[in-house]
């Protein structure tokens, strides 16, 4: 049934057309994710559908109730960020209207509540549209993804991943494509220069030949004036055939990059950190029990745990070298938390850049690029630039100065989708060693080798990725739970069916969904219990 339908829909902000929609349909129960780069109006998009704006040109008819959940909350009297958001989920659901309207409902929510926010939406009986930056997020709730690009939107069946391979066999075919243009394009090229090249010799006298009259010479220059004449028609229309061939661009290709980081040969394989009962406490708390831990060089080191538990009062440690904290002297480090000062707002980014380096500025260049600062947008004002695209250009400024070690608080906060990968993409190639605090899960499982835990008063180092450290944990835990285990079962076959759903969709596969569905619903009734 369907709940929303949207035809020829236009918005600019600015004078800056936003997009431009011929036609989009919600169905009863749709989960839909909504992605694109920050400024590609996503927001704007989810207002224009809740009815708080009219759009510029276009009709939305809405057949059913509709709740937007704003990016932007209200601070509500002493509550914390994540616990404002808590209510705001609470309010809306409690609503229980035909479609909800979520933009980024996970901002400031910890692993644990953003988990508690899936589990809440995923019983959600209405239909949704979701704007998150959280790929895990994306994955767990949704069966369509919206792309908006370059002022239209493209839909995507499945989840962010199922997106995610779909682009990715997009850009392979753009590189067939491109080649198939480059070497018809030479072809046509190599023709026309041939047909130039005859033209031209038919245009010489012949010579002349033993008993050759004068007469045949003369009857002889017409012959060759007209097949100049033919050859220069051919070598024309060889280029109108080149001149209208369909233009396929050359996909943007990342760089390799090696960088020359301070000390790193004298540093391989060497305990750089070293933490020996080491303990955290604010004033009238404990955060954790004394803990010791070691750090290699080159280890990536994610840090996580709930709001609260102390993680950046750990990281703050590190920076003061605090008692019981031992650094390695070649160690140079980099702090990262979202801080714009370090930039100059008149400069380029490129100037901005090249400041503190001591990197060469082809290496700069593909770092920027990495980061999509392609070309002539590195010689930009900064003053000029989003605050995410800022954001992007002090860590690229951070990234490339003296330094070899990173320690980055919340480095994903406020990126779009695309610059959190562009940012994996540096992370994962950099040798250094790096040490960062994240809530996002798909960040945390791309880069972290290791992974260091705060929680219940206890700080806990695992050697081993984050995925590595839930197989320990859900095994203790189901070892103890015969019910947690069932449930893992049927969430796994759940994943499955709603994958073959997505794809190929049948009355057959959707009754065994609400089968699962409802087993889900009984074996968490009896958990409850």
């Amino acid at each position: 049934m369907r709940i929303l339908e949207a035809h020829h829909i236009k918005h600019s902000i600015k004078d800056r057309e936003l997009f431009s929609i011929e036609h989009l349909v919600v169905h009863a129960k749709d989960r839909i994710g909504l992605v694109g780069k920050n400024g590609s109006g996503k927001t704007t998009l989810l207002n224009l559908l809740a009815g708080n704006i009219p759009p510029e040109q276009g009709t939305i008819h809405m057949h059913t109730s509709v709740e937007l959940l704003p990016q932007l909350k209200e601070k509500r009297d002493q509550k914390s960020g994540g616990e404002v958001t808590q209510a705001y989920i609470v309010e809306a659901l409690q609503k229980q209207t035909g479609l909800l309207l979520a933009d980024e409902p996970t901002t400031n929510l910890d692993t644990a509540h953003i988990e508690w926010v899936e589990k809440q939406l995923s019983h959600w009986q209405g239909a949704l549209i979701i704007v998150s930056h959280d790929r895990n997020f994306l994955d767990k709730l949704c069966q369509q993804i919206w792309e908006i690009d370059e002022e239209h939107i493209q839909i995507y069946s499945g989840n962010y991943t199922a997106y995610r391979e779909q682009k990715d066999k997009e850009l392979e075919k753009q590189r067939l494509d491109y080649e198939h243009y480059q070497q018809k394009k030479r072809q046509l090229e190599r023709a026309i220069e041939k047909k130039e090249q005859k033209a031209q010799r038919a245009t010489k006298t012949p010579k002349s030949k033993i008993g050759s009259t004068e007469e045949s010479l003369k009857g002889a220059k017409p012959y060759f004036a007209k097949k100049q004449k033919k050859l220069q028609k051919t070598s024309k229309a060889l280029e109108s055939r080149l001149d209208n061939m369909e233009k396929v661009d050359k996909v943007k290709e990342a760089a390799p990059l090696k960088m020359t980081l301070p000390h790193q040969e004298k540093l391989q394989q060497k305990i750089i950190l070293r933490i020996e009962d080491v303990e955290g406490a604010v004033p009238g708390k404990q955060l954790w029990e004394k803990a010791s831990l070691n750090i290699k060089n080159g280890d990536k080191v994610g840090i996580i745990g709930p709001n609260g538990a102390g993680k950046t009062t750990f990281i703050k440690k590190i920076m003061r070298k605090d008692a019981g904290i031992t650094l390695n002297p070649s160690i140079k480090i980099g702090y990262f938390q979202q801080d714009l000062s370090t930039l100059n707002q008149e400069k380029s980014i490129l100037e901005n850049v090249k400041e503190t380096s001591k990197q060469d500025e082809t290496l700069i260049r593909t770092v920027l690029a990495r980061l999509h600062f392609y070309g002539d947008d590195v010689f930009k004002p900064v003053h000029v630039l989003s605050g995410g695209e800022q954001v992007k250009v002090a860590f690229a400024k951070l990234f490339v100065s003296d330094i070899n070690m990173l320690i980055l608080d919340e480095p994903t906060n406020y990126l779009d989708i695309e610059a959190v990968e562009a940012l994996e993409d540096l992370l994962q190639a950099y040798e250094g060693t790096v040490l960062f605090v994240s809530h996002d899960r798909q960040f945390i499982n791309n880069i972290a080798t290791k992974v260091i835990k705060i929680s219940q008063q206890q700080l806990t180092f695992f050697d081993g990725s984050i995925q590595q450290l839930h197989k320990e944990s859900t095994e203790k835990e189901t070892q103890e739970d015969p019910i947690e285990q069932q449930l893992m079962i049927i969430e796994t076959k759940i994943t499955e069916t709603l994958s073959k759903l997505s794809l190929e969709p049948s009355d057959e596969l959707d009754q065994e969904f609400q089968k699962l569905l409802q087993q889900k619903r009984t074996l968490l009734n009896q958990q409850e219990e």
